[in-house]
């Protein structure tokens, strides 16, 4: 067993903290490709994203990622927004398959001073299909389908790297967000966000916008005249995270890069094939996706957990959170009722009005659980979708 030592300073965004706690070791997983990645590389790719996963676990949300010379983690500083820091972290497994590498790390992290109690559970996201701001900058490849690829290859991280998201797609049509968003037509868009919420049984929907794809003039290899040119190529793209069950928008943010476009100007480009992704251009998609996955988690990781009521009956109700979103036996939820109204003005504003009943979960499925009020008593006044929330 090889260990490798890292001691993290970790700050606020005011001050230092001291711990007085004992750590706690926390055990995680990371996985990274091997296909274009030297051995040590892909090593530490996926002991980096182990350490993310504990971390987050632990509480901590991650906002950089430590720096790595010769393929070993170094000491360095990490920005942290919850309170918690690493002592030292072992690599105590590593397994290679199919041209992937799985290592397993143990790492001594003192937790926070307040636990979150909604990060046992998954939230359940809606990826909508996003939109190209400027169609004809997907001419040269003619790349027009990169909106659906982007939600695709999001999806499939967020499948594979967030512990707090359970997705769904939406890809077949466009929404109206686009349009309704460069208009300013904010309470539209909670409509929108409402009713697809409903719809699809989500409690978060995500928009995203592509911005920019444009090359840049400059050519990389200028002074190479007998070669084909080559151009680096612009991607910005902006997310919108919204709440589904009160239409508002929780988190937004852009992210832009640029790659060299290692493609001829006149070829179509398939954005789908493992082609694209694996080019300069598609490699720097993605991690800008990476990031993206990274924002996500740390924007609901400690909301709570919110679940619809689909069936009442005497003391017991049947919620649409399961096994699939971290549900598990024994678990205790509070009851609200959605009083959502509208103002004078026009308006649209979400109300929560907490009813004084606890169920504990005492049968579950796959999307679904049911749950039995602590006390045996009936539920007078608890209607078909009043929430049953984790904080």
């Amino acid at each position: 067993m090889r260990n490798l030592i890292l001691s993290l300073a970790l700050f606020t965004s005011v001050n230092l903290i001291s711990f007085d706690t004992l750590a706690q070791w926390y055990e995680a997983q990371g996985h990274a490709s091997l296909e274009n990645n030297a051995l040590e590389i892909a090593r530490t790719k996926a002991t980096e994203n182990a350490l993310k996963k504990a971390l987050l676990v632990a509480g901590a949300s991650v906002s950089s990622v430590q720096q790595v010379v010769n393929g070993l983690l170094t000491q360095d500083k990490i920005n942290i927004r919850a309170s918690g820091t690493v002592n030292s972290i072992e690599l105590i497994d590593e397994l290679h398959s199919d041209n992937a590498i799985m290592v397993t790390i143990r790492a001594d992290i003192f937790p926070q001073e307040k636990k979150c109690f909604a990060l046992d559970f998954k939230k359940s996201i809606l990826l909508t299909k996003g939109r190209l701001i400027h169609r004809e900058q997907a001419n040269i490849g003619k790349i027009y389908s990169i909106d659906t690829a982007l939600i695709k290859q999001l999806n499939k991280r967020l499948s594979s790297q967030s512990s707090y998201s359970s997705t769904k797609l939406l890809l077949k049509d466009a929404t109206e967000f686009s349009r309704l968003n460069q208009s300013f037509q904010a309470e539209d868009i909670k409509q929108l966000t409402m009713s697809l919420a409903d719809t699809t049984d989500s409690q978060y929907i995500v928009f995203t916008e592509i911005n920019d794809l444009s090359l840049t003039e400059q050519r990389t290899n200028a002074w190479k005249i007998w070669q084909q040119g080559t151009y680096p190529r612009n991607f910005n793209f902006t997310l919108y995270l919204y709440n589904g069950l009160s239409g508002e928008l929780v988190w937004q943010q852009s992210y832009q890069n640029e790659a060299v476009w290692d493609f001829n100007k006149r070829e179509t480009v398939d954005v789908n094939s493992s082609n694209f992704w694996q080019s300069d251009y598609g490699n720097m998609i993605n991690s800008l996706i990476d990031k993206t996955v990274t924002d996500i988690d740390e924007n609901i990781m400690c909301e709570p957990s919110e679940g619809k009521i689909l069936q009442v009956a005497g003391n017991q109700v049947v919620i649409n959170l399961g096994r699939h979103h971290g549900v598990k036996i024994g678990d205790e939820f509070s009851l609200i009722h959605l009083n959502n109204f509208t103002s004078e003005s026009g308006k649209h504003y979400a109300s929560y009005n907490i009813s004084p009943y606890k169920v504990k979960v005492t049968k579950l499925t796959k999307q679904s659980a049911t749950a039995t009020t602590i006390d045996n008593g009936l539920l007078g006044n608890i209607q078909l979708n009043d929430l049953a929330v984790r904080f």
